[in-house]
């Protein structure tokens, strides 16, 4: 973020799922937005009326912030709309900050909801006509995707089983959560095993597609303490691109999370050791390793080997996307913003079966497009401020 934000200036009060999975016909995008904004309301103990900021996006409205204030019946004071793919809400809540010390509004709800599953997949967005990738014809987005894992092995040695233990780290965290789509047990020979979808990628490297939307309820530390539920503090935010279509990547093993790390970790004054969990945007499991790497959790390189023996799975030494993820958990198109949820959760002791015990600190990361866009939070519980 370019503007100064004050670390723990604001916090989430409020976080909710709407229906997930495959959602009920006639149900469409804004719909669920609203669903999941009335119980993250009701999560905190606010109203419509007390909200003054709306921040939403989804890829299946044009103008998504007016749709949705018209379907709530609200004229917000402030409101964003900025899409920049999966890491759009880490970046929402980072101007959701500015907007509240700017006393442009006091409570901001941030809001998102896609249909993808019910549509099937002819409807999902396509890509922008490349002239460099298209005659190629690769599908959108697991061959770009899979370029960046192939590149990996080739420079590192990473593996295809390393790759195949962080889907099965999210499938075993899925398990203890009850509103995660998948519920069989995995194992690294069925990740092998699965069809391959764009070599080195199989099925289960892949994340699922479902229904779904999420909401976020965003404030003040101040009017935090007095609500329902304790307050996830944000500690730090960073953002960062590098580009927007594959073949124009700098570095197919780095991304710009090296950059959105380090402004979060520089608000927050805290180091990757200091992280209790991470829930990282995994729309493929290649997508983990980078960011375990480039947010520093390990060295460049060293990604396929940290992820060995259950590291980052229950029981492990460093608990990644404890609801399961977008592998296991759900993922309808944009799964930010139930990253941001998870961490919430995590800092309140909501997990349940999932719960990573003495959790205080939890750093939530977003990625949009092909490793296009990165964001970061740090969000702490009252205990770090």
């Amino acid at each position: 973020m370019n503007t100064p934000l004050r670390r723990g200036a604001t916090a989430i009060v409020g976080v909710a799922e709407s229906d997930l999975g495959k959602v009920a016909p006639g149900l469409g995008p804004i719909d669920l937005m609203a669903q999941a904004a009335g119980r993250a309301l009701d999560d905190c103990g606010l109203s419509l009326r007390d909200v003054d900021g709306v921040l939403a996006t989804t890829s299946q409205s044009r103008m998504p912030t007016l749709a949705f204030c018209e379907y709530l019946g609200l004229q917000p004071r402030y409101h964003d709309a900025t899409n920049m793919g999966g890491a759009s809400f880490m970046t929402m809540i980072g101007h959701a900050q500015a907007a509240i010390e700017a006393g442009l509004c006091e409570v901001a709800l941030i809001a998102y909801g896609s249909t993808q599953r019910s549509l099937g997949r002819a409807n999902v967005a396509a890509p922008d006509p490349n002239p460099h990738e298209t005659p190629y014809r690769p599908l959108y987005t697991a061959s770009s995707y899979a370029l960046a894992a192939s590149r990996h092995m080739h420079e590192y040695g990473t593996t295809r089983r390393q790759l195949a233990e962080i889907a099965v780290a999210a499938r075993q965290w899925a398990l203890r959560n009850p509103a995660a789509w998948e519920k069989k047990p995995l194992t690294v020979d069925d990740v092998l095993a699965s069809p391959m979808i764009s070599e080195p990628l199989t099925l289960r490297d892949c994340c699922l597609v479902t229904d779904g939307g999420g909401a976020l309820i965003v404030t003040s530390a101040e009017r935090a303490r007095d609500l329902r539920r304790a307050p996830a503090y944000v500690l730090g935010v960073g953002e960062a691109i590098s580009h927007y279509s594959i073949s124009a990547m700098p570095d197919l093993t780095t991304t710009a999370a090296v950059q959105s790390g380090a402004q979060a970790y520089r608000m927050a004054g805290l180091r990757p050791a200091d992280v209790d969990a991470a829930q990282l945007y995994d729309a493929f499991t290649i997508t983990t390793l980078l960011f375990l790497e480039d947010l520093g959790f390990c060295p460049k390189g060293e990604g396929g080997r940290y992820v060995e023996d259950g590291r980052i799975a229950p029981g492990g030494e460093m608990p990644v996307n404890t609801s399961g993820g977008g592998l296991s958990y759900c993922h309808p198109g944009m799964f930010g913003i139930f990253a941001l949820i998870e961490a919430v959760r995590q800092l309140r002791g909501d997990g349940g079966e999932r719960q990573v015990a003495g959790c205080e600190t939890v750093l939530a990361h977003g990625n949009g497009g092909t490793l296009s866009s990165q964001s970061t939070v740090i969000l702490g519980s009252a205990a770090t401020l």
